[in-house]
């Protein structure tokens, strides 16, 4: 889940809100939001087929349906959290709710697709704005620690069950409606909670202090902009393209100047002695390493399943449930439990591990692959394997931060999710499609031969695409075991932190 909150000091809000007998229907509206979120990071996988066929998609550009939503996300999620602290966190909170639910109707009459995916980034401009608010309301909200407890466990609970909630409402909406309601279902969400945050939510002035960095948030996302960009038009124009090339470079300098620019700027997005600790920097790179990979299984998988298997959108929704339920199960069972035992990266490492596992079982699959015998032991393995690094990862990067860096610090650990997640799509995207196009051409020699050549080529560049995903996780591994040396830290996790949202 994104976080970006500057909470105040419990004395500041103790006396009103423990008497507020609404706290909990507060809850319900906070949650409500934030599901609405987590939801358009699965809900929009399934219906990607049908909506790539009816707005006439290329492979190599229905990558930025999912691509968009996270850059824009993670690129202003950092900043969301200042607007918050400057604008106050229900005004905030209703701005975003607002602004997510017209970016969703505009992405749901998408005529063409440009106007998708300049929806999908608008919605994920005002999720950077909704989540950071929706997270600092609930640490306002509740004070008591037991009652904190327990508001966190039900907020972060969410994490875990929205991908599977958003893979099931995306099949069923897409399979009995039509994939735009996918869009379009978050519009009477966000009513609901607007209504709620004015009825239930109390409103706090913002900082006057707060400065926003505006040139560090156009610096930082412009230069993943571009990197990713290089990496999707890498395929129609291969590495070596001047445009390629250029676009590369320009993302280097970009975030090297971002870089520069956070030593100098009054209040910056990012305070380099955050990602200065070994453990955390660890940690923001071994988060990033390891979505790259399952944002791209999600993309190959959602393909593999309903355009080479032939499942309908609802069962391939469904497909999906055992990689989450052993993500929650590995979460919430393995590493909470052993966390206070054992050092972070003797989860981390054999998570990574595992994950790469997986994926290196899905090398095998072909367009007769039997979805018992050989996808859901991957699942399995690779769930089970993101569960055991997710918590570790985001309680060892968030410990022993200083108050004022706790919400930055929980937002860089988010961003790098986004980051990770918008790198990997792109990337593994260009593997895929581009692996695809050679292996066709090699082997289509008559038209007749079309049904059956084709088919095979386009699983073969899944495969190989997945073949980098999973050097990708022993890389996250590697990085965990040589840079995350924090030892056991004694207790489990802290019950304020929530499920990081990539645990779906």
């Amino acid at each position: 889940m994104s976080t970006g909150q500057r909470g105040e000091p419990p004395s500041a809000t103790a006396g009103a809100e423990d008497t507020d007998p609404r706290r909990w229907w507060g809850l319900v509206v906070i949650a409500l939001a934030q599901l609405m979120v987590v939801l358009d990071a699965t809900i929009v996988n399934i219906a990607l087929p049908s909506a790539q066929h009816d707005l006439g998609m290329t492979d190599a550009n229905r990558q930025w349906v999912i691509t968009a939503y996270t850059l824009a996300f993670g690129g202003l999620l950092l900043l969301g959290g200042r607007i918050a602290d400057l604008a106050g966190r229900k005004r905030t909170f209703v701005i975003g709710l607002v602004g997510f639910a017209a970016a969703s109707a505009l992405g749901g009459a998408a005529a063409t697709p440009g106007m998708l995916f300049g929806a999908r980034a608008l919605q994920g401009a005002f999720a950077a704005v909704l989540a950071p608010s929706a997270l600092s309301l609930l640490t306002t909200t509740f004070t008591d620690p037991r009652e904190r407890g327990k508001a966190f466990g039900i907020y972060g609970a969410l994490a875990g069950s929205g991908s599977a909630i958003g893979f099931i409402v995306g099949g069923l909406l897409t399979e009995y409606l039509n994939w735009r309601w996918c869009l379009y279902v978050n519009v009477p969400i966000a009513v609901l909670a607007v209504l709620g945050a004015f009825a239930l939510l109390h409103d706090r002035p913002g900082h006057g202090g707060a400065r926003l960095d505006v040139p560090g948030a156009a610096l930082g996302c412009g230069g993943l902009v571009a990197i990713v960009y290089g990496f999707s038009e890498a395929q129609p124009r291969g590495w070596t393209d001047p445009l390629v090339l250029a676009l590369f470079a320009a993302g280097v300098v970009l975030l090297a100047a971002f870089v520069w620019w956070q030593t100098r700027a009054p209040s910056p997005l990012l305070p380099l002695h955050i990602v200065k600790d070994r453990n955390r920097a660890g940690c923001f790179l071994t988060m990033m390493l390891a979505v790259i990979g399952m944002f791209g299984l999600f993309l190959f998988m959602t393909y593999y399943l309903q355009v080479i298997l032939g499942y309908s959108p609802v069962r391939a929704g469904l497909a999906f449930l055992p990689l989450t339920a052993a993500i929650i199960i590995g979460s919430t069972q393995i590493s909470a439990r052993l966390l206070s035992h054992v050092a972070p990266r003797i989860l981390m490492v054999p998570g990574m591990v595992l994950a790469a596992s997986g994926l290196l079982l899905l090398t095998r699959m072909t367009v007769h692959s039997s979805y018992s015998g050989e996808i859901l032991p991957a699942l399995i393995l690779m769930g089970l394997g993101m569960g055991l690094t997710f918590m570790p990862v985001f309680a060892t990067a968030t410990s022993g931060v200083a108050p004022q860096d706790s919400g930055v610090t929980s937002a860089t650990v988010n961003t790098s999710q986004q980051v990770g997640g918008s790198i990997g799509t792109a990337l593994l995207n260009t593997i895929a499609t581009t692996s695809s196009a050679a292996y066709i051409t090699a082997h289509l020699h008559s038209p007749s031969e079309k049904a059956t050549v084709i088919p095979v080529g386009v699983v073969h560049g899944y495969t190989v695409a997945i073949w980098w995903a999973a050097g990708v996780m022993l890389l996250a591994g590697l990085v965990a075991g040589l840079m995350v040396t924090a030892r056991a830290p004694g207790h489990g996790v802290p019950a304020e932190a929530p499920v990081p949202e990539s645990a779906i």
